[in-house]
């Protein structure tokens, strides 16, 4: 259903069941009712032409956080969402192998720039629609911008050009896609319910359905460094988007995994990218090459290209491996507006300085204490370099790329005293007190040996639950 046919749909609908007043809607979900169908899409149409006020808009989704929804609402919502704006159309030989992969963002989170390629390797086409960063969380556009000439504004004939040619692309939301989140997402924004789970879950999944996948992973991350604190509050999570996709066709699944400390050993965008291009040659840090092979081993099991995600993963490594990825990240890398010989230098020669720049200086912060890196603080070291400009606290702002941090001796590694255990990479000519400070007190030394685990802990199927629409 597109926006015209929504509309038309919420005008022929029988009136008695859409005369009910925009602040009648409002009370009955702030007292706790279930909103109808047609409730729902007249409230969707009613914010798409402006009927509904602002401060109508911010009472619903706070009605909304309060009262929460249940499955059925939030996937007649999702389904609203979508028919606001356009869809992406593809051949229907395609149809099948379209796929996408969502995290709810962390430090260091660089996994879509190795997968995409990956999986476009292995037969997958992925029209990923990506963020920016904000606050201490790096976005995927900011990182790939880092690389001189890469474009992410692409209309759908370029979207569709690129995937018949290369297989795959990364590219910020048009404004023809789902122009109903942009307008709740704004207003939950300025009044405190961002974090309401049918609300996210319509979002995440509106932008996901949006570019007509089949199949979907969802990486959901839990801890300190996380938009959701606790295991808890990321299975709830997990679980809605889960039950919701499968209940509007989607080969979805998601995995938990933990965000205490950051994603591989680089933090900050040109060394995000340098990190990626390690990962492609199949000498990624480890918890990165792992995310990447089951992520995208999972999508590979869900569109029938391997028996078992097992399977799924092994063919993603070798891919990793055997430079096939590599090769479709250059080739993106062009289609997307980077020149060849500088997709050539960085990808065949890591010519990382060359292509993407260096800081003008670093500083290496020594260990205070010999023993056993026990924790690196990401939220510490995320806000850090925010406040020396690698991140941005307003949609507006200017990323200095080069700024950055990368990890010398990683969690669980023994460690000297004296020994330099992280080198910062800044714009200024050296390090302020209070910014030394910041950097010693994001690491834990131990004096004994630590245990450590990996990133994701838990993996749910639609199998797993109970998809009733309770």
């Amino acid at each position: 259903m597109k926006r015209q046919e929504l509309n038309e749909h919420i005008d022929s609908m029988d009136t008695e069941r859409t005369t009910k007043s925009i602040p009648e809607l409002i009370a009955k979900k702030r007292d706790g009712g279930e909103l109808t169908d047609a409730e729902i899409e007249f409230s969707i149409s009613r914010i798409l032409d402006g009927a509904m006020q602002d401060c109508q808009i911010g009472a619903l989704l706070m009605a909304i956080w309060q009262q929460g929804m249940t499955t059925k609402e939030t996937k007649i919502l999702t389904q609203a969402m979508v028919a606001s704006g356009e869809t992406l159309q593809w051949p229907s030989t395609w149809q099948q192998v379209v796929v996408d992969k969502h995290s709810t963002g962390g430090v260091g989170d660089k996994v879509s720039l190795p997968l995409v390629p990956a999986l476009v390797a292995c037969g997958c086409k992925v029209p990923m629609i990506s963020g920016r960063g904000l606050s201490h969380t790096g976005g995927t556009l900011d990182k790939l911008e880092a690389i001189p000439g890469f474009r992410t504004d692409l209309n759908r004939e370029q979207i569709l050009h690129i995937l018949n040619y290369v297989g795959g692309c990364i590219m910020g939301q048009t404004t023809q896609l789902v122009p109903a989140d942009r307008i709740t997402y704004a207003i939950r924004n300025v009044t405190s319910t961002v974090d309401s789970i049918p609300l996210i879950t319509a979002s995440i999944l509106s932008k996901k359905l949006s570019e007509g996948l089949s199949a979907l992973v969802l990486d959901v991350k839990y801890g300190k460094a996380a938009f959701c604190k606790t295991l808890k509050i990321a299975q709830e999570l997990a679980e809605m988007m889960v039950r919701t996709g499968a209940h509007l066709g989607l080969k979805i699944v998601a995995v938990l995994s933990q965000m205490d400390h950051p994603i591989g050993l680089c933090i900050g965008n040109a060394l995000e990218v340098m990190e990626t291009l390690e990962c492609l040659h199949g000498e990624g840090p480890e918890d990165l090459n792992d995310l990447v092979v089951t992520l995208g081993g999972l999508l590979l099991h869900n569109v029938g290209k391997a028996g078992s995600a097992k399977e799924g993963s092994e063919i993603i490594q070798k891919s990793l491996k055997n430079g096939s990825a590599l090769a479709c990240f250059e080739a993106m890398l062009e289609a997307q507006g980077v020149m060849p010989d500088v997709a050539h230098r960085l990808c065949q020669q890591k010519d990382f300085p060359g292509t993407l720049g260096q800081a003008p200086a670093h500083t290496d912060i020594l260990a205070d204490a010999a023993g056993f890196v026990q924790d690196i603080d990401a939220v510490a070291l995320a806000h850090l370099l925010l406040k020396m400009g690698a991140g941005r606290t307003d949609i507006g702002a200017v990323i200095d790329h080069k700024v950055g941090v990368q990890i010398l001796v990683p969690v669980g590694q023994p460690i000297n005293k004296g020994q330099p255990w992280i080198r910062v990479f800044h714009s200024q000519a050296k390090l302020t007190d209070e910014q030394m400070s910041a950097t010693h007190a994001s690491v834990t030394i131990a004096s004994s040996k630590v245990q450590t685990s990996k990133r994701i802990t838990h993996i749910i199927r639609p199998e797993d639950l109970n998809l009733d629409e309770a």
